[in-house]
């Protein structure tokens, strides 16, 4: 009983110090992987606070595993410049979780993208997010385009800055 009272404690010090995000100047990267219809793959982002419950940054993702892999380099990667709005705040969320929903601007696509993340201590979290496209370059999506034009969802860890 006393072990459990010992790290229920120190959990809660660690809890209790973490912030998922902080505002102007904030820097956040992330990485995770990437769920999607015929592909998996590996995903990073970085955002950094503009303003109390903003931020931009940028988005990557490289595809790992294409089914019927007859795939280029540039049928696989994708970067995007992304906005949030950082609303955990807004909600009344305790300060240690943040949702942020958000815009980004792809080579392939025009986007949206609702997220949330989690703060163990002040330097490590977990997230998880789900993207879409909301405007496709191309009106006639086929083939490998389709990778990077559909529904995704991203899972992995957070870090500060």
């Amino acid at each position: 009983m006393k072990k459990i009272i010992t790290i229920a404690l120190l959990l809660s010090a660690f809890l209790g110090n973490a912030q998922s995000f902080s505002g102007k100047g904030d820097k956040k990267f992330q990485v995770g992987a990437n769920f999607q219809d015929h592909a998996t793959g590996i995903m990073a982002t970085y955002d950094y606070g503009i303003g109390e419950n903003m931020s931009i940054g940028g988005y990557t993702t490289y595809l790992l595993g294409v089914d019927g892999d007859g795939s280029k380099f540039e049928d696989r990667f994708d970067l995007k410049a992304r906005f949030n709005a950082n609303i955990g705040n807004v909600m009344g969320l305790p300060e240690n979780f943040d949702i942020y929903p958000g815009l980004d601007l792809g080579l392939r696509n025009f986007g949206a993208h609702l997220g949330g993340r989690y703060f163990f201590t002040n330097g490590f979290g977990l997230f998880t997010e789900f993207s879409v496209p909301i405007a496709k370059y191309k009106s006639d999506v086929f083939g490998y385009d389709r990778l990077n034009n559909q529904f995704v969802f991203h899972v992995g860890a957070s870090f500060n800055l």
